[in-house]
């Protein structure tokens, strides 16, 4: 199961539709405070939709905090124990990145932060994993796309090599039948 990670989420809707996405392909949410919102907001709730209460949420009083209840994460670019090849690794989302998201390897159980809207992720946290940024191209002097789609965007990919793991593959009408 591939993991999400907000740092510092501002916009109630957004991490509501994250966490519907993450709902839709088994999918952990991490949270890391502060929020500039509150997990009861009613935005959360309906961008959510019935979906929050299956939600597989994480909360962490800060980075530190995330990273210290992880101590399996190694980081992108970096090497990874002998011990454990098959370690998580953690990526960065950011539009500061060189590498596109679509270039790199995501392994079945990796962690994909993504900062707040405003702002991103801390550049002081960036710069110590150059090799762990990826970034979604954009056209022209566009400054980044809004968070939930850039969630689901690099989430698909990262199940798409890993061939979308247990994710249903066929899809069903509801009230016919395909034609055969």
């Amino acid at each position: 199961m591939l993991n999400v990670v907000l740092h510092e989420p501002e916009i109630p809707f957004n991490t509501g539709a994250i966490g519907r996405t993450c709902v839709a392909t088994n999918t952990a949410l991490h949270l890391i405070r502060p929020y500039g919102f509150e997990l009861s907001d009613k935005y959360i709730k309906r961008a959510g939709m019935d979906y929050w209460p299956k939600l597989d949420l994480n909360e962490y009083l800060d980075y530190q905090d995330f990273l210290s209840r992880h101590p399996e994460i190694t980081f992108a670019g970096e090497e990874t124990s002998a011990a454990n090849p098959d370690a998580p690794k953690l990526w960065f989302a950011t539009t500061k990145a060189e590498q596109v998201y679509s270039e790199v390897s995501f392994g079945p159980n990796d962690y994909i932060m993504f900062g707040k809207e405003s702002a991103g992720i801390p550049e002081e946290i960036l710069v110590e994993h150059k090799e762990a940024c990826i970034r979604i191209p954009m056209w022209g002097d566009m400054r980044s796309l809004n968070l939930s789609n850039s969630v689901a965007i690099v989430l698909y990919e990262g199940y798409r090599q890993n061939d979308f793991e247990e994710l249903e593959r066929k899809g069903q009408l509801h009230r016919l039948h395909w034609n055969r």
